[in-house]
């Protein structure tokens, strides 16, 4: 079975009516960076990052998946799929997707601020859950704090990523300005052999000279293309 990799960013997601982030009227224009989603914004108002992801966190429990999370899970039909998502959400595992590596963390959870990646103290909010506050505190007794990969940390999942890019057959790129490493530079460790396709309905720079097929389109009507296209091949 041909192993399919997918990188997705908030362009997957766009669709449910999840803010993208860097797009013209999203959330990096209502909210700085530095503010919400780096370090030093939380250690200087942690009520402000707190109350943020709390509002992230109640727009993904209201969203749906749309129709191009639908078919990447549809995929596991006929192929060996990860998918490896910039996003924080978590509609690609409500659509069916079995195997998601979240590069940015999950909204899904809390954790330590001592010890953020430290499996003992990261805690699934069940959705009836209120998001933390300023007092609660985790398992080592620091304030819990999102389970979000900020801008300045490293990104604990990224060598496992990497592990999956080296073995595709297939890698499909989703609604991501690739401009954001280091999962923008993942495209380097495909094989050259792979067959590479990239869906968005703007330009997007692949930083690579290696031959990329484009769908210029939205992430449903896209993956609705490419499942025609690799039904084609696989005759």
């Amino acid at each position: 079975m041909k192993k399919v990799v997918i990188l997705t960013g908030a362009g997957m997601s766009a669709e449910s009516g999840i803010s993208t982030f860097r797009d013209a009227g999203g959330l990096w224009d209502k909210y700085p960076v530095e503010q919400v989603a780096t370090p030093e914004g939380y250690e200087q108002n942690p009520e402000l990052v707190l109350g943020f992801y709390a509002a992230q966190r109640e727009g993904m429990l209201k969203a749906n998946p749309n129709e191009g999370h639908r078919l990447v899970a549809a995929l596991e039909e006929d192929y060996d799929v990860t998918v490896i998502t910039q996003n924080i959400d978590n509609l690609h595992e409500r659509a069916g997707s079995t195997h998601i590596i979240h590069l940015h963390g999950e909204l899904t959870k809390v954790t330590s601020t001592w010890n953020p990646n430290d499996s003992r103290y990261i805690r699934t909010l069940r959705d009836d859950e209120p998001y933390p506050i300023v007092g609660d505190k985790a398992g080592d007794g620091s304030q819990l704090r999102p389970f979000i990969v900020w801008f300045g940390e490293a990104v604990p999942n990224i060598e496992l990523a990497v592990d999956y890019c080296q073995q595709a057959d297939i890698f499909i790129i989703i609604g991501t300005s690739l401009n954001v490493y280091p999962a923008a530079g993942l495209l380097q460790y495909v094989p050259s052999k792979a067959d590479v396709y990239l869906i968005d309905p703007k330009p997007v720079d692949v930083h690579s000279h290696r031959h990329v097929h484009i769908i210029q389109k939205g992430a449903s009507e896209g993956m609705r293309i490419l499942r025609s296209l690799l039904a084609e091949q696989e005759k």
